[in-house]
C-alpha cells in the first residue's frame, strides 16, 4: 500500500501553470481536460495522491497516472488521452484512393440513371466492383464508412457548388464602357454640387426588366398576430394564380427618380413603349443614356427602327456584358423592391397586382434614393 503514498516531484514552468489555469477555468474545453487540468494544479499545493484523490472524488491511481503523463509528456500534453493502437485498418490505400476517384465521376458514367452518387449508391457500387477490380477490402463497405473516407479527402460528390464561366470575350471593355458611364455620374453630380450654374442637359437611366411577377391569390382570409398568442401573420398553404406581369423600370441616376411600367410581357413593343416614357419625362434637349443589358427587344428591328425617328443623339446606350448584369444599377433597385414591396404579396387579380406595383414606384419617387456604384469606379479614368 506504499505506492500510491509516494510523492512524486512535479516541476512546472510560470507559463504552464498559468495555461492550465485558464484550461482548469474554461468553459469551452472538455470536461477531461479542465479535470485533469484542476488536478495538476491541485497536486502542486497538496502533492499526494490519496489525498488529492479524496478531495476531487478520484481515486488515487488516476491521479497518479495524471501526475505521471505530466512528468513523462509535460503538464500540457498530460491533459489529452494517449493515442491508441485500435483495430489494423482493413481497407488499404489503394483501396481508400480507387473509391475517391470513384466519387470524382458522375453516377451516371457508370450506367446508373442518377447524375450524382448518393454515398448509399457509392458504398453499393464499390461492394459490387470493388473485389472484381483487386480490392477485396471493399467487398462489405458500408455507408458510414464511405463518409468518413470522402470526408478525410474533403469531397462531397452529392453536392454541387454553381460558377459562371465567361463567356464575353469583350467582357473587360465592355466593363469599362459601363463603369465610365458610372464615372460620368460622379463627375456631374460634383459639379453640380459645386455650383448654382445650370448643367449640361443630359440623363443617365439604369434601365432592365423584372419579368414573372406572379399574381396570386388567397384562397382563404389571413389570420392576424394576436399578442402573446400568435406572432405571426397566419396564412392559409392553398392559393390560386392569376398569371404574371413584368416591371419594366430605370433609375435616374443623378436624380433618383423611377421610371416604370407594367405590362404582360417584354417585348420590343413594351421597350419601345417605355422609351417613349423616357421621351416624355425630359425636355427635348436631353441626351439621355442608358445602361443595360442586350436583350434581344433592345437591339431587335422594331426598336432600331423607332430610335432613327428620334433626334440625332437623344438616345444613347451602353451595354453590360453577357453574364454581367451585376454591374447595372437597377439589379439593387429591384431585390430592394422584390423585398419590400413584393414579398408575401396577394392580390385577387393582374390588374389589382399592377396597380399595387404602381403604388410602390410612387411611394419610392416620393422619397428618391440616389443610386451610387462605386466597385472599381477609379480604375475607369
Amino acid at each position: 500500500m506504499a505506492g500510491w503514498r509516494q510523492v512524486i516531484e512535479l516541476a512546472m514552468t510560470d507559463e504552464e501553470i498559468g495555461r492550465l489555469a485558464v484550461i482548469a477555468r474554461s468553459r469551452s474545453e472538455s470536461a477531461s481536460r479542465v479535470e485533469r487540468a484542476q488536478m495538476l494544479l491541485a497536486y502542486r499545493q497538496k502533492p499526494s495522491f490519496f489525498a488529492l484523490g479524496q478531495e476531487l472524488g478520484q481515486h488515487h491511481q488516476t491521479v497518479q497516472r495524471c501526475v505521471e503523463r505530466a512528468l513523462a509528456y509535460g503538464p500540457l500534453a498530460a491533459l489529452d488521452d494517449r493515442p491508441r493502437p485500435g483495430k489494423e485498418p482493413t481497407i488499404t490505400p489503394e483501396a481508400k484512393a480507387w473509391l475517391v476517384s470513384l466519387a470524382c465521376d458522375k453516377a451516371k458514367e457508370h450506367g446508373y440513371p442518377h447524375e450524382l452518387w448518393t454515398t448509399r449508391l457509392l458504398a453499393r457500387h464499390a461492394r459490387e466492383q470493388g473485389p472484381a477490380v483487386g480490392h477485396e477490402c471493399l467487398a462489405n463497405l458500408v455507408q458510414g464508412t464511405v463518409c468518413k473516407i470522402l470526408g478525410q479527402e474533403e469531397i462531397k460528390p452529392h453536392k454541387v457548388r454553381y460558377y459562371l464561366e465567361r463567356r464575353d470575350a469583350e467582357f473587360e471593355q465592355k466593363m469599362a464602357e459601363v463603369l465610365c458611364v458610372y464615372r460620368e455620374v460622379q463627375v456631374l453630380k460634383k459639379a453640380a454640387a459645386r455650383s448654382n450654374k445650370p448643367r449640361k442637359p443630359a440623363a443617365i437611366v439604369s434601365y432592365d426588366e423584372k419579368p414573372g411577377i406572379q399574381a396570386i391569390a388567397t384562397t382563404a382570409p389571413d389570420l392576424p398576430p394576436e399578442p402573446g398568442v400568435y406572432a405571426t401573420f397566419a396564412r392559409d398553404y392553398e392559393y390560386k394564380r392569376h398569371g404574371t406581369l413584368s416591371l419594366l423600370a430605370g433609375i435616374d441616376l443623378l436624380t433618383g427618380k423611377v421610371h416604370a411600367l407594367v405590362r404582360d410581357r417584354h417585348r420590343s413593343r413594351e421597350f419601345i413603349e417605355f422609351l417613349k416614357l423616357l421621351d416624355a419625362a425630359y425636355p427635348a434637349s436631353t441626351a439621355i443614356k442608358l445602361i443595360l443589358d442586350n436583350h434581344s427587344a433592345h437591339i431587335s428591328r422594331e426598336t432600331r427602327a423607332w430610335l432613327a425617328t428620334r433626334p440625332p443623339g437623344r438616345f444613347e446606350f451602353t451595354f453590360t456584358p453577357k453574364h454581367g448584369s451585376w454591374l447595372n444599377l437597377v439589379e439593387g433597385f429591384f431585390s430592394k423592391f422584390a423585398r419590400s414591396v413584393l414579398r408575401h404579396i396577394r392580390v385577387a387579380s393582374k390588374h389589382e397586382l399592377k396597380q399595387r406595383i404602381m403604388a410602390g414606384i410612387e411611394d419610392v419617387n416620393r422619397h428618391p434614393v440616389i443610386h451610387t456604384w462605386s466597385y472599381k469606379l477609379a480604375e475607369a479614368a
